[in-house]
């Protein structure tokens, strides 16, 4: 569990090699918030307390109790508290073969699973991602994974359906693409976007409004998500957190904690050590 007990503020970000590719996080936050940030896998989170209100490409949307939010992979999104007292929450961030698999086996779904609502009224939803959570936290593997399938096929049922058809890339959009890759190789050392504009042969305000319009975020709120991620994959596999930041692109680990502590909700130390504590 991570310790802070700012105003009353709690979270534990942890996995369980009972549930491959799931990372589950329960938590209150009061005075936190998350940043623009996206995920490579899905969200799923059951508001128990409070009201969370999430900032997605559409607005901003506002979650209670027995609220699901669903979230698909490279969203961006930002989430803070809604009321005064904060909120409280259980959440699933299934991988993106976990929802395939499911979907595969207990629908017409082929490819790309996409959940065209961020917020749904489903207490009995609800009730399974914290049962889920339940089953792991005391240890009952056949319990745990049994849930787990029941809610996602229940999510997929109600909620879910193929990825819209997209329309062709333009210019700016492979400006952009080209881009992400370019900083994803030289994570530890960027371009400015000056230099990476002319490396693509574009304008840096072209190149700017054309990353926007891809993901959501310009370059360098991408980039710091994108170091954050790996940062995790590190601390995934071993690495110590002053390695991982390093390793990344970031100053030093202070730097690292300010910026995972945002965007994962818990410190490199504690997200490490919930890996290390689990056999």
């Amino acid at each position: 569990m991570d310790t802070r007990r700012r105003a009353g503020e709690w979270a534990r970000h942890w996995r369980w090699t009972a549930l491959p590719g799931l990372d589950l996080l329960r938590a209150r936050y009061v005075r936190h918030t998350f940043p623009l940030h996206s995920h490579d896998g899905y969200v799923f989170g059951a508001v128990t307390r409070g009201v969370e209100e999430v900032g997605l490409p559409g607005g901003i949307e506002r979650a209670g109790p027995g609220t699901v939010v669903m979230i698909n992979p490279e969203v961006p999104h930002t989430a803070r508290a809604g009321v005064p007292e904060g909120w409280a929450y259980a959440t699933l961030y299934p991988s993106a073969s976990v929802i395939a698999d499911i979907a595969a086996e207990t629908t017409t779904v082929r490819g790309t699973v996409w959940f065209a609502e961020a917020m749904v009224e489903d207490a009995h939803a609800a009730r399974l991602i914290g049962e889920v959570h339940r089953a792991a936290e005391e240890g009952e593997a056949l319990a745990a994974d049994s849930l787990l399938r029941v809610t996602v096929a229940h999510l997929l049922r109600h909620h879910g359906g193929p990825l819209p058809a997209r329309t062709a890339r333009s210019a700016g959009a492979r400006s952009a693409a080209r881009a992400r890759e370019l900083l994803e190789e030289r994570m530890a050392d960027p371009p400015t976007l000056e230099r990476l504009a002319a490396e693509l042969g574009t304008g840096p305000f072209a190149l700017l409004r054309a990353f926007r319009a891809a993901y959501g975020m310009p370059p360098h709120t991408w980039l710091t998500d994108a170091r954050v991620r790996r940062a995790r994959r590190l601390l995934d596999g071993g690495a110590a957190p002053a390695e991982a930041a390093i390793a990344v692109g970031f100053t030093d680990q202070p730097h690292l904690n300010r910026h995972f502590t945002r965007i994962v909700g818990v410190p490199p130390g504690a997200y490490r050590r919930e890996r290390a504590a689990r056999p």
